[in-house]
């Protein structure tokens, strides 16, 4: 892989982090926690480039992971990803976010279910690093079963939905719930990419939401055992 530079941006959840990717090396840095992302990336992002003694100029790229995740989330990685790109004219490398944690998971066969709150998971399941179908979102009793076993599982959402993890054990044989999204490898991902030639035009990024609600009315609160 040529010699090169990008930022990447992950803030799909409360846990957000950015990554350096410097010719080849690696410098992750995570976002203050209890602070909205909006307020932090900037000085974070900046800070971060006076540490590896690199200016916006110096990039070659910008990547974000693109969701599913947080619809505020989602949107400010976008956002700030397109700003930068656009004032450096950079170009942008959008990545999926579940896509990201099955490379941290560092699995063959896995099966990524993160939490998407309102009673729901984003899931996708991944084979050498491939997506075996589009990225989707579902209530955990309604979740689709692999049809064989020796799987990794990881994400939140199997410490959210006990029963998520009832269903799955049958077909898993390594658990890793405390894994979230990451920045780190979604700068990994956007290299490889990068140096295939594989970027968007600031213009044309955007977020994958997946599911196009944002919140649920006091009525499916309610249903959900939540209060109104």
């Amino acid at each position: 892989m040529r010699a090169m530079n990008l930022l990447a941006i992950e803030t799909s959840t409360e846990l957000g982090s950015i990554a350096l990717w410097r010719e080849g090396e690696l410098l992750r840095r995570a976002c203050p926690i209890g602070v909205a992302h909006s307020e932090t990336l900037l000085p974070l992002i900046r800070a971060t480039l006076h540490e590896a003694g690199l200016r916006l100029a110096d990039l070659n790229a910008i990547a974000f992971a693109a969701g599913p995740g947080s619809f505020t989330g989602l949107r400010v990685a976008c956002g700030v990803a397109q700003g930068l790109a656009v004032a450096h004219q950079l170009p942008v490398v959008p990545v999926g976010t579940l896509e990201a944690m099955a490379l941290s998971s560092a699995g063959q066969r896995v099966i990524v279910v993160l939490d998407a709150r309102m009673g729901e998971v984003y899931y996708a399941c991944y084979a050498d690093g491939v997506a075996l179908a589009t990225v989707a979102v579902a209530h955990p009793s309604a979740l689709p079963l692999p049809e064989s076993t020796g799987w990794l599982a990881c994400g939140n959402g199997l410490k959210a939905y006990p029963l998520l993890r009832e269903r799955l054990a049958p077909y898993v044989q390594e658990w890793q719930p405390e894994l979230m999204p990451d920045a780190g490898a979604v700068a990994r991902i956007a290299a490889l990419r990068l140096a295939r030639g594989e970027m968007v035009d600031a213009a044309d990024a955007a977020p994958l939401y997946v599911r196009n609600k944002v919140a649920q009315t006091v009525a499916e609160r309610l249903a959900n055992g939540g209060k109104a």
